[in-house]
């Protein structure tokens, strides 16, 4: 099964939920016999997803990162993994092997300026028609908003993480 009209999707905003929401689609999408692709930016440690979706065929999951350095400034090695990424990605979009590819955690990587927003708008544009291409992480850029044919903002209106208790393997990670 291939896709007849592939859009752009955007999962945004301060809330939880953004990367979940985004492999709940990877997941339905495998179900339907599609391929998917996964590049997660920044992260370069072990996720539970990870071993989940090793078991799923039709279903590839790369990370692009050291780890999580959200609190710290990011340096030149970060740059170059993502920059490496963003090629890895590409190559995969104009591949013709994947249905959906998923840039998990791109718009935070434009946000610590690892990556430049006007590659990802040209690849946004340069696309093939009929492959799915959704971005997550807070801080999305308006001119990606723009190109997007969908955009889900999640908000935080309450979060486990202000009483003090902390991430949860299996939920959280």
């Amino acid at each position: 099964m291939k896709l007849k009209k592939g859009l752009v999707q955007v999962y945004t905003g301060n809330g939880k939920g953004k990367t979940t929401a985004a492999f709940g689609l990877a997941l339905r999408a495998t179900g339907a016999g599609l391929k998917v692709y996964i590049l997660q930016f920044i992260k370069g440690r072990f996720y539970s997803e990870l071993a989940a979706f090793k078991r799923i065929k039709g279903l590839k999951i790369v990370q692009s990162g050291r780890g999580c350095f959200i609190r710290k400034k990011p340096n030149q090695r970060d740059r170059d993994l993502a920059e490496k990424g963003l090629l890895k990605a590409e190559a995969n979009i104009m591949s013709g092997i994947y249905d959906v590819v998923i840039l998990d955690e791109v718009n935070v990587a434009l946000h610590f300026e690892l990556l430049n927003t006007e590659d990802i708008i040209t690849l946004i544009k340069k696309k093939p028609k009929n492959v799915e291409l959704v971005l997550t992480g807070r801080y999305c850029p308006q001119e990606i908003l723009k190109q997007a044919d969908l955009v889900t903002e999640m908000r935080e209106i309450k979060h486990p993480y202000r009483k003090g208790i902390g991430a949860r393997r299996g939920i959280e990670y």
